[in-house]
């Protein structure tokens, strides 16, 4: 009997490496595959190191490895969503538009091309097509997987989904792996240590503006308008101690509003939303989630738009992503309009 071809989305870390080598000992044909991204010039980037890392591991578990070139798909539609979002006020997702359009779209693709199913490192749950949490709820990766293609789901691998992190880190050291005390990357998505806010200052150069209270009184100085989300916690230039947070923001005027602690919650009788994906029916009661690791807020999904069955403890922002569950299964979402 055939084994079953299977290609790895090998990024030079810690959990991508774990996945290609419990899936080496079922019995698979794997192969790793380090997706190539779009990176700014002048830039500190980490890819050619991420893509030596990941050869070190193939080398290792004695795999085949490949190099994928998705720079196209990356800059069109990761880059170039993630500035035109900014630009217009909005607050965009890279990462989760990074998954479609690249992990789940070019390296699917590529892999079905060749016959082979896909795997990631993500820690979430699939079955048949359809989505759930991961074991981990500190890890949980399934927010970032609402836009994903059915197609693409029903072909993939998510082999840490029933794991904890310290378990993966166990597992590394036992496999002998050669980056197992690899840190785990906290930047954009394929951007290894850039943050959204260095990428965005390089590529928009955002100018110094004034802060206001919800009072109307002018109480200092920010770094751009175009920088904050609504309800994020920021750092006001000359002003009284905080905790401030974002509650307005005009691009025109480069002004922003803030609240002096956290905002007060907020009523909605709906979220309307765009750019739908489903993997299950949204029909009656749900939760929904509009940032990763945000408050979970009871409600319903009609026509379009989420009704929530409670106030939200914090603005909403338009090209946020709101994603609905029932229990642990992940049903899908919309962008917030």
């Amino acid at each position: 009997m055939e084994k079953e071809r299977v290609f790895v989305g090998l990024s030079g870390g810690v959990d991508s490496a774990v996945t290609a080598a419990l899936l080496k000992k079922t019995g698979r044909d794997v192969t790793g595959v380090f997706i190539k991204g779009w990176y700014p010039p002048g830039m500190p980037c980490t890819w050619a190191e991420d893509r030596r890392d990941a050869m070190r591991v193939a080398a290792h578990l004695q795999i085949p490895f490949v190099t994928l070139d998705a720079s196209k798909e990356y800059k069109e539609s990761v880059i170039d969503y993630l500035i035109r979002e900014y630009r217009d006020g909005r607050t965009p997702n890279p990462d989760i538009m990074c998954n479609r359009d690249v992990k789940f779209g070019a390296f699917h693709a590529f892999a079905k091309k060749n016959g082979a199913r896909i795997a990631t490192g993500h820690y979430a749950k699939t079955e048949n097509g359809r989505l759930f949490r991961g074991a981990d709820e500190g890890k949980d990766q399934s927010y970032f997987l609402w836009s994903v293609s059915k197609d693409a789901l029903k072909d993939a691998l998510f082999p840490l989904g029933d794991l904890h992190k310290e378990e993966v880190r166990r597992l590394a050291k036992r496999y002998g792996l050669p980056n197992a005390l690899k840190k785990d990357s906290q930047g954009i998505c394929f951007l290894g240590s850039i943050s959204v806010e260095d990428f965005l200052r390089s590529e928009m150069h955002p100018e110094e503006g004034k802060v206001y209270s919800e009072e109307s009184e002018e109480i200092g100085r920010h770094d751009g308008a175009l920088l904050y989300t609504l309800g994020e916690r920021i750092a006001v230039k000359d002003a009284p101690p905080g905790p401030w947070y974002v509650v307005n923001k005009d691009l025109e005027t480069n002004i922003v509003t803030v609240s002096h602690g956290r905002p007060k919650p907020v009523a909605h009788e709906t979220v309307p939303l765009s750019h739908e994906n489903w993997f299950g029916e949204a029909s009656g009661e749900l939760e929904a989630q509009y940032r990763y690791h945000g408050p979970r807020v009871r409600g319903t999904y009609a026509n379009g738009s989420f009704i929530p069955r409670e106030s939200l403890p914090e603005p909403l922002a338009s090209g946020q992503s709101l994603v609905m569950y029932r229990g642990e299964e992940c049903l899908g979402g919309g962008i917030i309009t």
